[in-house]
């Protein structure tokens, strides 16, 4: 009989938020059951009650200090969508430009410097010829990011420093040398100058979402019925200025994002194959982001137990949430069970709770939504701004699309929608400057509050970095009656319920196999491949919401 151990990992590093882990590996480290857990409370929708709904997004947008536009955007579109309030091309524009500058920032953020050193050896690197670094950086580019000898030593001496200074710095803390580390020192050391690069390219690809969004974090230019950045609009200065930062935001995802990606799936080729990471394979997308008349960014669709050859229609009334085994009672109200006397979860009976994270469900079932899922989809579905795209990388990498099911694959889906993102803001900004060139300055549709619906409902359904963000309001006596959200993590770091389902998070953790319980390097991996955000994932909104719209939200 097999004996079962666990491992308690708490907290998860290098994510936003707080994380617990807690899996159970038998004699031979193999997973046999994971139990993921959001360990904070927000409660941040209720301080949206009572609020004049038109103030909904500056409040939302505050739910995360890294989604702050996305959740701001979700806001406003919830509740313009309670008053049938159609907003301007132009105005649909520029939140494009600004959301698909933050999906840029995001993705590159988030491989290099939450979750490259998964699968970079920081000290290998030290071991590595300059030389020899130039030409493995020319087997996955024809013109690698600033890939000269002496650059590659500047690197090394950088490295060198932090060693003799008697500590790695941003670097500390590592399982270096840990057997799941599969590069060579050239190859580390090419992911590292880019690491450090990318610290320079998330302050610029920065000022391009404050261009058109006034601030970052937090933008301020968003309003209920368009924007207010109109004279950043109509000044070609402003604009030049969004396009130089995306121009060199373009070759930096082109000449080191893109290649390194190809890198690491030529290195772990073999874990890719394998599907380590792998979930249920359910997937979900809204799509959005409309480009030229119906066709948009990103396809919507469902797919169950990754059957790509059948995709169905997204069907909003079929999204429900359950807390059985979150921290809350049916009510709504808070119910925290202390932990066992060793520290471990409450998860040995099938109505234990074990997170504050709720467990929203669609058709019943939990749901992988993300880049990978708007990836696989929009493929699918042929959507023509993509595939090329896609199939670029698949042939230089030998992969097939269910290759992508994995966990390196999630980092693929980023760099590749990282991709033909760039390519589509400079289409959005042509189509700025063509509307204004004959005219079309509008940015906000014009209406009277004290002539609106006094009593209404909303929603909005956003693909935004991380998946599928839900925004939804009740209002009343033209106030905030209730307001509920469901973010992508909430989606994918869903405790099992009733039902029993893993979600995503737990489900990809299932049969990896850990070298050393007492660094669970392949644990951490994992679940960063999903960009964890629990600020986004734990909420709660007022009793007396029983239903919004047509969702069957039974906790409310």
């Amino acid at each position: 009989m097999n004996k079962k151990k666990k491992i308690v990992i708490d907290p998860i590093t290098r994510i936003e938020g707080h994380l617990r882990a807690e899996v159970e590996v038998d004699e031979d480290g193999v997973v046999k059951e994971a139990y993921v857990s959001g360990q904070l409370f927000r409660g941040i929708e209720t301080i949206l009650k009572n609020r004049d709904p038109r103030d909904a997004g500056l409040m939302a947008g505050r739910i995360c200090g890294v989604c702050t536009n996305s959740h701001f955007r979700g806001a406003i579109t919830c509740v313009e969508d309670a008053y049938s309030i159609e907003v301007p091309k132009n105005a649909e524009i520029i939140r494009d430009l600004v959301s698909m500058a933050l999906f840029i920032q995001d993705h590159v953020v988030h491989f290099y410097h939450l979750h490259s050193l998964d699968f970079v050896d920081v000290t290998s690197a030290l071991a590595a010829d300059a030389k020899l670094t130039s030409k493995e950086a020319h087997k996955y580019s024809d013109r690698p990011f600033r890939n000269s000898h002496a650059h590659y030593k500047q690197v090394i001496a950088k490295l060198q420093n932090f060693v003799k200074a008697g500590k790695l710095g941003p670097f500390s803390n590592g399982y270096w040398g840990h057997s799941d580390y599969k590069l060579t020192p050239e190859q580390n050391l090419v992911l590292i100058s880019h690491y450090l690069e990318a610290l320079k390219f998330q302050t610029n690809i920065s000022k391009a979402i404050a261009i058109f969004g006034g601030k970052t974090p937090h933008p301020q230019t968003l309003v209920v019925g368009g924007v207010t950045s109109v004279a950043d609009m109509l000044n070609p200065a402003r604009l030049n200025d969004y396009l130089f930062i995306i121009k060199e935001a373009k070759e930096f995802v082109d000449r080191a994002y893109l290649p390194d990606m190809k890198l690491i799936a030529t290195a772990y080729r073999d874990e890719i194959k394998a599907g380590l990471g792998r979930a249920n394979g359910n997937f979900m997308c809204v799509g959005g982001y409309e480009f030229e008349g119906e066709r948009k960014l990103f396809c919507s669709g469902i797919v169950y137990n990754h059957d790509l050859e059948n995709i169905h229609e997204f069907d909003e009334s079929k999204i429900s949430e359950e807390v059985d085994r979150a921290w809350y009672k049916e009510d709504g109200e808070i119910e925290y069970t202390d932990l066992n006397e060793d520290g471990s979860l409450k998860t040995a009976k099938n109505d234990d709770k074990y997170s504050w994270i709720k467990a929203p469900r669609y058709d019943g079932k939990t749901m992988e939504t993300g880049p990978l899922a708007r990836v696989l989809i929009s493929y699918k579905k042929e959507n023509k701004l993509i595939n090329s795209f896609v199939d670029e990388f698949l042939k230089d990498t030998e992969l097939e699309l269910m290759d992508l099911s994995c966990t390196i694959g999630r980092n693929a889906a980023r760099a590749i929608e990282s991709g033909y993102i760039c390519e589509y803001i400079l289409k959005l900004v042509s189509r700025l400057i063509q509307n204004i060139k004959y005219y079309d300055t509008d940015t906000w549709t014009k209406y009277d509050f004290e002539k609106l619906p006094k009593q209404t409902k909303g929603r909005s359904f956003l693909e935004v970095p991380r998946g599928v963000l839900c925004h939804f309001v009740n209002i009343k006596e033209a106030k905030i009656d209730n307001y509920s959200v469901i973010a992508p993590t909430t989606w994918n770091a869903t405790p099992k319920n009733f039902d029993g389902l893993r979600g995503a998070y737990e489900e990809a953790l299932i049969g990896i196999k850990i070298a050393d319980t007492s660094k669970p390097l392949e644990v951490l991996k994992v679940l960063h491949s999903f960009d964890p955000c629990l600020a986004c994932a734990v909420h709660i909104i007022d009793t007396n919401g029983n239903e919004l719209s047509s969702y069957k939200i039974k906790t409310l």
